[in-house]
């Protein structure tokens, strides 16, 4: 297993410098990641790249239709997790199943949820992060700096929109590879103002 790690972060390493994409922080042991701004396919491949170079693995919410045919095969060997999106509770329960015995669990989710652009960001991740008590880290890339990277971790409150500030403001300066399909980190129920 150490091998295979080792081998993993060697490619990820020299992909990464080919591309002249850099990485930057620390992954935390145990997390719910949100990753954005997620404006492109290429956010999965640099996404896999950054958990490789840090040597763990990411169980990466994906969406089901891109488990079909040879694709499926890489995305599972990958760690990631087939999401239907018209029925996400059944995914949703054997995740948190998981998170409750599996020390080192790391749950990725787009939070924009889409390529294209919204008015709203999924309340997944917030959702399963205060049902579990994980904390959220935020991932992130920046195409201006070429730079993936784990972001700050942190326990989330309950004032959602507390919350969501401190989210947008470290999303404030962070570019896509797409920017003008960014959504704006903010959830339909900041109106509630409550969790």
């Amino acid at each position: 297993m150490r091998r295979h790690f080792l081998l993993r972060r060697t490619l990820a390493r020299t992909l990464l410098k080919i591309a002249r994409w850099q990485t930057a922080g620390q992954v935390p042991p145990r997390g719910i990641l949100v990753g954005a701004p997620h404006t492109s396919n290429w956010d999965w491949v640099v996404t896999q790249l950054l958990a490789w170079d840090s040597s763990v693995q990411i169980r990466l919410l994906v969406k089901e239709s891109f488990f079909k045919g040879p694709m499926g095969v890489l995305m599972r060997a990958t760690g990631s997790v087939p999401l239907d999106r018209d029925n996400p509770s059944g995914t949703i329960k054997a995740l948190l199943a998981d998170a409750e015995e599996d020390e080192a669990f790391l749950l990725g989710i787009a939070a924009e949820g889409t390529r294209a652009k919204s008015d709203y960001w999924k309340s997944g991740f917030y959702r399963i992060s205060r049902q579990t008590g994980i904390p959220v880290t935020l991932a992130y890339l920046d195409k201006p700096t070429r730079t993936v990277g784990w972001g700050p971790t942190f326990d989330l409150t309950g004032d959602v929109v507390a919350d969501m500030d401190r989210i947008r403001a470290f999303y404030a300066d962070k570019r896509g590879i797409r920017p003008e399909l960014t959504t704006e980190p903010r959830l339909r129920e900041e109106e509630r103002r409550s969790w």
